[in-house]
């Protein structure tokens, strides 16, 4: 039995077992917008264990109509504000925005597999 994810219309197949050779690739680099929802907000202020408006005041910033997490400048980098390099990993795996969950199979990278193979060691042509 195969450990690849696919999804339908997308070129290729991703291995989530080379996330442990990956240093949060994804979770780092450029800087851009990671963004939540207001149930994602919610989940993740209560997983943290902290009032919607706290959570929000600290972590989030307003980007046009939406909501954004905000990243830490790392070296000359940007980090998402939950990617721990200790674990290298999501300190909010289990409340991690859709976003977050549905990466590499995002639209954008559709036609732009060979960007995505740059920045994900699981990518696998099809």
């Amino acid at each position: 039995m195969s450990d690849l994810m696919r999804e339908e219309g997308f070129s290729y197949s991703f291995n989530p077992s080379a996330c442990s050779t990956c240093q949060g690739k994804c979770c780092t680099g450029e800087s851009g917008y990671i963004y939540v929802t207001q149930e994602e907000i919610e989940k993740i202020s209560k997983l943290l264990n902290l009032e919607v408006s706290d959570f929000m005041a600290k972590y989030l910033f307003k980007n046009g109509y939406k909501y954004s997490i905000k990243e830490v400048k790392y070296s000359d980098s940007y980090e998402c504000a939950f990617y721990s390099r200790a674990t290298n990993g999501c300190s909010i795996y289990d409340a991690r925005p859709l976003q977050c969950k549905t990466f590499p199979f995002w639209d954008y990278f559709k036609t732009r597999v060979d960007e995505l193979k740059l920045e994900c060691p699981g990518i696998q042509d099809d």
